[in-house]
Order: C-alpha cells, then sequence, then structure tokens
C-alpha cells in the first residue's frame, strides 16, 4: 500500500523566525525511511480556525498527517483540541498519562500546576505515545482511512517519541521502501556539475537526482524506491559509482560525510597526526576538525596566529618574508606550514592566511585573497584563492579549501 504523507508544525513562534523547525527535516526523513511520499510541509500559528483550515487541507489530499507542537498546557495549544473537533471525537481523560505527568513533576522535584492536567486529555480512540522527556503525550488517531498524528514540538521529546511508538505503528503498513544516498562534492560549480551528468537528469526515473547547494560545495541526493531495502540500494549503486567517475576528484564523500569527517577518518587509518595554524580563519578550521567524533586521535593542537607577531613567535616565520611579502602571500602560507609541523612534529600541517573582509584590501590583495598550504610528510601544496562573498563565507569556504587539500594529499591526487 502506499501512503502520502505531509508534515503540519504548530507555534506562531515558528512562524516569527524565532525557532527553526527543525522538527520536519527528521521527520520527513523517517517517514521516507517507512515508505512514504511526504509531499507537503505546513506551518501554521496557534490559531484554531487556521489550523482547522489547514489539516482540513491535509486531510483531503494525504493519507497521513503528523502534527508537531501544541500539546502545552496554556489555553494556545490548541492542536489536540482543533484535531478531535475536526474528527467529531470527543476528549476523554487518560488516566495513565496523567500519572506519568504527575510522577514527571514529582522527579523534577516541581510543583505541578491545574492546567497540566489538559495535557492528559486525549481523542477517544486514541493510540498513546507515552513522552519519557517532558509533560506532553502524543497520540495517533485513525478514521476513515486517514491517520492523524500528534507530537509535541521539543526535539528532545519528540524524537525518541517517533522512533520508540510512532515508527514501529507504521512500519511494514507500507509496500515500498525508499533510500537515499547523499554525494558530497567540493571544487566545481554547480553549472559544471550539472553539465557532467545532464543525461543522467534528463533520463532519471527511479533513481532520482537532488541537488543541493551549500556554502562553496555541492550535494547529490540519490533517492530510489522499491519494494525491499536491498531492491534499492541496487538501484541507487550504479548511479552513485557513475556520478563519481564523472565528478572526479571533486566526490569527496557517497556517504552524507563532512570534509573533516573524511579527513579525520583518512589520517586515523594511516595513524598519522595533523595540526593547524590559522590567521583569517581565527580556529575555525580547528574547530571543525574537533567537532569530529574520535578527532582526539589525530589533532595534536592549533595556532591562531592573527598578528605577523605571533606568526613570527609561534611559527618561526621570518620577519623578510613578511616585510617582502607581506603576511597574505605564498611566502608566508608555507613558511607558517613548516614551522607549525617544526614545533608539533605532527605527520600533516594545515595553514591558512588571507584577508576575509569587509575591510583590509588593496587593488594588490584584494579582499578574499586567501593562500591555503597543506604540509604532508616532507611536502608541501599552496592554493592560492580568490574568494567571493561575506567576511563568513570567505572564512569557511577557506576552510573548505584546507581540508579539501589535505583530502587530496591523502589520497595521492596530487
Amino acid at each position: 500500500m502506499y501512503m502520502n504523507a505531509e508534515i503540519i508544525a504548530v507555534g506562531t513562534e515558528l512562524l516569527m523566525g524565532q525557532i527553526a523547525n527543525t522538527n520536519a527535516q527528521y521527520l520527513s526523513s523517517r517517514l521516507n525511511n517507512l515508505g512514504m511520499n511526504v509531499y507537503y510541509h505546513s506551518v501554521v500559528g496557534d490559531n484554531p480556525e487556521r489550523l482547522k483550515a489547514v489539516l482540513r487541507q491535509a486531510l483531503e489530499r494525504s493519507d497521513v498527517v503528523v502534527t508537531t507542537g501544541g500539546l502545552g498546557p496554556t489555553k494556545d495549544d490548541l492542536t489536540k483540541e482543533t484535531i478531535a473537533e475536526l474528527l467529531g471525537l470527543r476528549l476523554v481523560l487518560h488516566q495513565e498519562s496523567l500519572e506519568r505527568i504527575r510522577k514527571y513533576f514529582k522527579n523534577q522535584k516541581r510543583c505541578m500546576s491545574e492546567n497540566n492536567v489538559k495535557q492528559a486529555y486525549i481523542p477517544e480512540g486514541s493510540v498513546i505515545i507515552p513522552n519519557n522527556n517532558g509533560t506532553a503525550p502524543g497520540c495517533i488517531v485513525q478514521k476513515d482511512g486517514k491517520t492523524v498524528v500528534m507530537l509535541p514540538g521539543p526535539p528532545r521529546e519528540l524524537i525518541p517519541m517517533f522512533e520508540d511508538t510512532v515508527f514501529p505503528f507504521f512500519e511494514g503498513k507500507t509496500n515500498q521502501v525508499i533510500n537515499s544516498r547523499m554525494l558530497k562534492i567540493f571544487g566545481i560549480g554547480e553549472a559544471d556539475v550539472e553539465t557532467r551528468i545532464m543525461d543522467m537528469i534528463e533520463k532519471q526515473t527511479n533513481p532520482t537526482i537532488a541537488p543541493y547547494v551549500g556554502t562553496g560545495e555541492i550535494s547529490l541526493r540519490v533517492t530510489a524506491r522499491g519494494s525491499s531495502r536491498d531492491e534499492v540500494d541496487a538501484l541507487i549503486a550504479p548511479v552513485v559509482e557513475k556520478i563519481k567517475e564523472r565528478l572526479y576528484p571533486h566526490v569527496y564523500s557517497d556517504s552524507g560525510e563532512t570534509l573533516e569527517e573524511v579527513v579525520v577518518r583518512l589520517l586515523s587509518d594511516k595513524g598519522w597526526t595533523v595540526s593547524t595554524a590559522e590567521s583569517c580563519t581565527g580556529g575555525m578550521l580547528a574547530s571543525r576538525i574537533i567537532n569530529v567524533p574520535g578527532a582526539s586521535v589525530v589533532f595534536d593542537r592549533g595556532f591562531v596566529t592573527y598578528s605577523n607577531e605571533a606568526k613570527m613567535q609561534e611559527l618561526g616565520v621570518n620577519r623578510k618574508t613578511l616585510e617582502k611579502w607581506g603576511a597574505v602571500s605564498r611566502e608566508t602560507a608555507e613558511e607558517m606550514v613548516r614551522g607549525l609541523v617544526e614545533r608539533t612534529k605532527t605527520t600533516a600541517g594545515l595553514a591558512v592566511t588571507g584577508i576575509a573582509g569587509p575591510g583590509g584590501g588593496t587593488p594588490e590583495k584584494p579582499v578574499g585573497l586567501v593562500y591555503v598550504s597543506a604540509f604532508l610528510n616532507g611536502r608541501v601544496e599552496t592554493l592560492k584563492l580568490n574568494l567571493a562573498g561575506d567576511r563568513q563565507r570567505i572564512r569557511t569556504v577557506s576552510c573548505h579549501n584546507a581540508l579539501d587539500l589535505l583530502r587530496k594529499m591523502l589520497l595521492g591526487i596530487i
């Protein structure tokens, strides 16, 4: 059986931009894993009439509707009440949920307010979704061939509730499996990517290929559907390999890894270590590396040498080099990385120096001029970059380039 699903996020705070709707991304991914087609996302404020209108439309076009938010104890939390009214169901007190709420407050050593009782009222005939991390239980309502799933808004509550109750409830109810693989690409533009695989995009049926453009890098999602996971994976694999062949050497991951995760894995596999020296990126490069779990095995230390004096004192950059070529130069970048590795004794080193802006540029050295040097086993490779964008983008893309340069050296591509 094919199922179409959609997600409705309830909360005025979402419409005002006070919080990001990260639940929709998570839920779409997991509903896809269940073999459901997710065709619509909606966001509606805490207004019963507007919520009712959105729900009515959703139930007309989808088999499964998942709502998030609006299950709290206050008067503007009206998701359950609105859905019950729309479906013609009474709200009934679920005694077990009430006891769980009371126990939650007792364990928190907090006094339970009378309005929290409201959260234990559930549309009659519902399947209860226990909440072990908060007060609001969720529920699943089925009527006239439609299913409505109600979940609280906080992700720390929603995710375990979905995994523990909702996913098992739907598992096996569809006769299809949907799965995706994400290819991550760097060092090539969006137009060039499209040109190289245009024939594949034009002929696509199953699997499908969808591009996503990020800050300085591109992702391609390859998605297939079939009757089993093995069938789906067998459909995806040759398409992934063909794309990698067309875009070599720019595909750095075919499983959604970040550049820093790839670099840490490659270094770890070889038992090698890395250190960093940064000027314009100001520690961003080191931060990205140490964000990877297990990075302590490969990462030794990082230097932020923003001033010329710091470059000389910490990395041994020659004063004459700085006077003749300037802080933003190939010569300085290479002395930075050599001095770094000499001090840290790591197998690999990365150094970045540049002008991130918005000020500080000259006609000879404009904003966006960046030099990246990588050291590996006695060899140094240096990139000269002329980057566009604001300060944050220049710093981010500089880090991308540094990591990708080391990746290519580790793989013997350069």
